[in-house]
């Protein structure tokens, strides 16, 4: 794939799925009270100040500058490696980029996060579809960084004998 097909791929996955995020939230939210009760999942709306697991509350300026300094340096990293990242690694840095910027926006428009999904099986922070981005974009990463670190050693190793 092309240099300006990776851009083009990355930016389009990025607009898809903040739009997503964007679209299915204002859905959720403004149906909540019409979500059917059951044994997994509830609707419960909270407006939540702080970060992952409600740490930092009340430190809306500290979190939007770090979300903005985390979304420049991951672009600023893409962009300079473009040509050697994968389509499946550009897929996964999207779904995490898409996921603090849309927590950064809302904290900037809303002054909180909109948490929504409160899982009913285990004692778990509300949280939201970002959230959802974020942390299996996060997983995925860590994955294909193990996975290139692992290859690299096997190459490594096979070239020193």
């Amino acid at each position: 794939m092309s240099k300006i097909s990776k851009i083009s791929y990355f930016l389009i996955s990025i607009i898809f799925f903040i739009t997503f995020d964007n679209y299915f939230s204002n859905i959720v939210l403004q149906n909540i009270q019409n979500f059917p009760e059951n044994p997994v999942i509830d609707l419960f709306f909270v407006q939540n100040t702080g970060a992952a697991f409600s740490i930092l509350q009340n430190s809306k300026i500290f979190l939007i500058g770090f979300s903005i300094f985390a979304l420049f340096g991951i672009t600023l990293y893409v962009f300079k490696n473009i040509k050697r990242l994968t389509t499946i690694t550009l897929f996964w840095v999207a779904l995490l980029i898409a996921g603090i910027f849309c927590n950064t926006y809302e904290r900037i428009t809303y002054g909180f996060v909109r948490d929504f999904f409160k899982l009913n099986f285990i004692n778990f922070p509300v949280f939201n579809i970002s959230d959802i981005f974020i942390n299996i974009s996060v997983f995925a990463i860590v994955i294909i960084i193990i996975k290139n670190e692992i290859i690299s050693r096997r190459i490594n190793r096979r070239n020193k004998n």
